[in-house]
């Protein structure tokens, strides 16, 4: 599911210039570039949260920051970056979850330990948030494109 997940989305970009991927459609708004180095940060999150059962320590999340929390933070660091330094990127992020995932045995899938507000949560669950937060900003990025393409074309 999150392979099928991520060759969608990545079809979706694939051809995607760096102005379409700097666009913003308001000064709050986040960019396509922003939304993938967000899936990169979420999933490099949780491999930490998950395989290593622990929170990010200070160093992790100030490196991880700016892809997490997007905003202003990411609309500076996230610009003129090209296509492949993306997908590069959520390559490599992935290929560490994939290798991960074949260690582990079935019954790690259900283990379960405290997540949001402490309340319990399994791997399974955790691993499905990650592959869940791709499918709803790939809609983001889908609305995105046309924005940008409709205020090219209206130029």
């Amino acid at each position: 599911m999150m392979n099928y997940t991520r060759e969608t989305t990545i079809q979706a970009v694939k051809d995607l210039t760096i102005e379409e991927l700097d666009f913003l459609y308001d000064e709050e708004a986040n960019s396509i570039g922003m939304l993938l180095a967000h899936l990169a940060a979420v999933e490099k999150t949780y491999q930490i949260v998950t395989f290593e059962n622990r929170d990010l320590t200070e160093e992790e999340f100030s490196r991880l920051q700016a892809g997490l929390d997007l905003g202003s933070l990411g609309q500076e660091c996230f610009k003129g970056k090209t296509i492949d330094d993306y997908l590069q990127e959520l390559s490599d992020v992935r290929n560490t979850t994939i290798e991960k995932f074949k260690t582990l045995p079935d019954e790690w899938l259900y283990k379960q330990t405290p997540f949001w507000y402490d309340c319990p949560a399994n791997n399974f669950f955790k691993w499905f948030h990650v592959f869940e937060d791709e499918l709803s900003h790939r809609g983001q990025i889908r609305i995105i494109k046309k924005m940008f393409n409709k205020r090219k074309n209206n130029i």
